[in-house]
């Protein structure tokens, strides 16, 4: 009896070690986001954390929607903004692996209409320089700005709102329905927005213009091949297979009664939108749907990619000898779309109007986090610290 009752002594010690533990760490980390959270003045925010095979830590903090005062929850959905680009690089490793091209493809081979810098009318633009922002196709303001389709009608906005993104220069101009119609009118000297203003300064490959156009063409090439909307693909290749079942690249692929409300502050809406160019930011998905899609891209999961594509996804694209003009690589390399961090870790953050977004994992351990606002975030450095600082723990 002594010995059962040294026995179940030590073995309650035990359990309230890790019952201490468990809460003590979501207690912790709430805290530190509770901070954040409260800094920054956001109307809601999530968080996830993951292992590599499951979710370790999921909170939520403020609304989705200020005036019902509707909790922000896991299940909520909204832009994600240039994460986005991560589902092109994976989409682009996939049409590879169908050998629609090579990284080393130059584009006017597959492109309906021939596309030059007029900057570098000799050079040739591959699509491993779309990959990477080396490309010289750049985002001209007065075209990029436009190419956002509001819906006034389906959900209540603030003027204030709107009339904010008139005076930064952003609108609803743009009446290409298609990626096909907006490359050709963009990129073809016959273009209706054609301009040498829509070109940097060359050759490709020398230097590096984050660019949210030449990272939507990538997808329109995907298109051409694969005889699919980007759209169709990525549900055909990504997120059928993960079952990112809330997903979707348009409004009216998504169910609405679960979209949070996006603020320019944390009282004034905006209307619902779309992009034209949607590839290169215009994901709508929920916390729980993105956080499957982590834990299958840190996990290098087969039922997306070959061991052989993740490794080239997550290859450094530029040297420290001879990286491209205007960039810096103290903080972060590029892969094919994704950032590789010098802190060791993978990811993408993304912004719009009413979006601050963040996804990130570390390749030696499989553990990652990302998060979610809904309200644009100026810097974020903030809360990425605590998170990849939280995924560091044993």
């Amino acid at each position: 009896m002594k010995n059962y009752k040294l026995h179940l002594t030590i073995y309650l010690a035990i359990a309230l070690a890790s019952v201490c533990k468990a809460q003590t760490q979501p207690d912790s980390l709430n805290i530190k986001l509770k901070t954040v959270f409260t800094a920054d003045s956001l109307p809601g925010m999530y968080v996830i954390m993951t292992n590599g095979n499951k979710t370790t830590y999921s909170h939520g903090f403020g609304y989705a929607d200020v005036a019902d005062k509707t909790p922000y929850s896991a299940g909520n959905i909204q832009n994600i903004g240039s994460v986005s680009k991560t589902f092109i690089a994976v989409a682009l490793m996939k049409a590879i692996e169908l050998k629609y091209f090579t990284l080393e493809t130059d584009i006017n081979d597959v492109l309906p209409f021939k596309v030059t810098n007029p900057n570098d009318p000799d050079g040739k633009i591959t699509i491993r320089q779309l990959t990477n922002h080396t490309s010289g196709i750049i985002d001209n303001p007065k075209i990029y700005h436009y190419c956002y389709h509001f819906y006034p009608k389906l959900r209540a906005y603030d003027s204030v709102s709107v009339s904010t993104l008139n005076q930064m220069g952003y609108g609803d101009k743009l009446r290409d329905t298609s990626l096909a119609q907006f490359f050709y009118n963009y990129l073809s000297p016959q273009g209706q927005y054609y301009s040498k203003a829509n070109f940097g300064e060359g050759p490709a490959g020398g230097v590096s213009s984050y660019s949210n156009t030449g990272s939507a063409l990538a997808a329109y090439l995907i298109e051409i091949k694969s005889g699919l909307t980007y759209a169709e693909f990525t549900q055909k290749y990504i997120l059928k297979p993960l079952h990112m079942n809330h997903s979707g690249w348009h409004v009216q692929d998504i169910d609405l009664k679960k979209h949070a409300v996006l603020y320019l502050d944390q009282t004034n809406r905006f209307p619902l939108y779309d992009l034209v160019t949607y590839p290169d930011g215009g994901l709508k998905t929920s916390p729980e749907d993105l956080s499957k899609y982590l834990i299958a891209i840190s996990r290098h999961d087969k039922k997306l990619l070959t061991e052989a594509s993740y490794r080239a996804m997550f290859t450094p694209q530029f040297s420290k000898e001879h990286p491209p003009k205007n960039i810096n690589l103290t903080y972060r390399n590029k892969g094919i779309f994704w950032n590789l961090y010098t802190n060791g870790t993978i990811g993408h953050d993304g912004d719009d109007p009413g979006v601050g977004t963040f996804l990130f994992f570390n390749p030696a351990t499989g553990k990652g986090g990302l998060f979610f606002t809904n309200k644009y975030l100026p810097n974020k450095q903030a809360i990425v610290d605590v998170l990849v600082k939280e995924a560091e723990k044993q």
